[in-house]
């Protein structure tokens, strides 16, 4: 499992690398208030992914070894389209933004979760390297396609940006279609008469499975992002940009514990004896924490010239951002392995429950703190939010694996493990 971790982990490096491109493309070439517009946009766009995944998302990893893959993707895309179509509408209800931007936001929307749900099936069904490389390939494609708009023909818009999207998007998913009918679910689905029961029967238990393990990731989403839509209303769009650059550095961290619990994920949904694989996975976990401290440790060194020399004058106060995120950026990628446990085990409630907590504090918070602190009050209000979500998910992870608050802690001996899997070793 280390070596499928470090595997994943080198993906994911790289498509930070060229996620860390967008928002500079979009900080240098448009500005604070125009890479505001984009994080808000964005922020819509990833709103509505969640939602999509209520009928789909990471259950679909948890389903597809045990389900022909064909019958879970059927009404996954029957809900994609459903929820892309009314969510744009719906934005464009409540919120004062024009016709283009809503049939952007649908578009790409549609686009994305096509491929995301494609990605999960594959994912699930243990085909890593084609999840790590049409990922990657999707950050590649907006890095390229934004880089040749600002860049040779000097398209200096936030249309920019949306078509950028559907040609990410667009391409690994007709790519991943092919993939998909590589897989022995698409000669089976052909043969004739599979009872109708079996289609509906996968149906009602990817929606039932969805909604458990998908409810507190839409909460979790709003604790994220409630920061940002309190800096656009009360604040302004030079602001959101600002805030959006710093978080988007503070976030990059959690590729590190993410890489870690999507491995442990599968590996622990797919396992017969699931106690095994818990302890297993528990010196990943102290490995994690070990490089997400050292990781959060330098980030917080960079001083604000550096930032303002890369991203623009502008951006130099994104310093204060990081600061005050640093943290819960900590604090939360620690929290990420519990939380993958229990989704893995099905026990859905207690990530749901950590979810409310912290959305119970950053609403408060935010609304508090954004109009006397700004774009810093934000970052407050997130810290807050993931410490008091990782207490509740820490304490009720260390009573399920039977484990003791220092089992969680790295130590000299994992550090050594380490090293036989490190390049050159056996």
């Amino acid at each position: 499992m280390i070596k499928r971790i470090l595997q994943h982990f080198a993906a994911r490096v790289l498509t930070a690398g060229l996620s860390f491109a967008v928002v500079w493309l979009t900080a240098r070439y448009l500005g604070a208030a125009g890479r505001g517009q984009v994080s808000l946009f964005f922020t819509d766009m990833s709103g509505l992914v969640l939602l999509a995944g209520l009928v789909g998302g990471s259950s679909l990893i948890y389903l597809v070894p045990r389900r022909n893959a064909w019958h879970l993707l059927t009404p996954a895309y029957a809900w994609a389209v459903v929820v892309s179509v009314g969510g744009a509408a719906l934005v464009g209800l409540l919120r004062p933004v024009g016709l283009d931007y809503v049939l952007h936001l649908g578009g790409v929307t549609l686009v994305q979760v096509l491929l995301s749900v494609n990605v999960f099936l594959l994912l699930g069904r243990q085909r890593e390297r084609a999840y790590n490389v049409l990922t990657t390939a999707q950050a590649a494609l907006l890095a390229g396609a934004l880089a040749l708009a600002f860049g040779p023909l000097n398209w200096l818009s936030i249309n920019a940006y949306y078509y950028a999207n559907y040609v990410a998007y667009g391409v690994p998913w007709l790519l991943s279609l092919g993939l998909l009918l590589r897989l022995p679910d698409a000669r089976s689905s052909r043969l004739s008469r599979y009872r109708r029961a079996r289609p509906r029967a996968a149906a009602r238990e990817l929606a039932r499975h969805s909604r458990g393990a998908h409810f507190s990731n839409l909460i979790t989403f709003a604790n994220y992002r409630f920061g940002y839509y309190a800096v656009a209303y009360l604040a302004d769009a030079r602001a959101l940009g600002i805030l959006s650059v710093g978080v988007a550095l503070a976030e990059a961290i959690w590729l590190i514990p993410r890489s870690t619990a999507l491995i442990q994920y599968v590996a622990l949904v797919n396992a017969a004896d699931k106690r095994s694989q818990t302890y297993a996975a528990l010196r990943g976990s102290r490995l994690t924490l070990l490089a997400t401290a050292g990781a959060v440790l330098v980030l917080t060194a960079v001083p604000a010239a550096w930032l303002a020399a890369v991203f623009g004058p502008e951006f130099g106060a994104a310093r204060a951002v990081i600061l005050a995120l640093a943290p819960g950026i900590f604090i939360n990628g620690a929290g990420m392995q519990a939380s993958s446990y229990f989704s893995a085990t099905a026990r859905y409630g207690v990530n749901n429950r950590a979810a409310l907590l912290g959305l119970a504090v950053t609403v408060p918070a935010c609304l508090l703190l954004v109009p006397r602190l700004g774009m810093v009050g934000a970052a407050l209000g997130m810290s807050a939010s993931y410490t008091a979500s990782v207490a509740y998910l820490g304490w009720h992870y260390v009573r399920a694996i039977g484990a003791e608050w220092p089992d969680l802690l790295p130590g000299w001996r994992d550090v050594q493990w380490l090293g036989k899997w490190l390049p050159g070793k056996d």
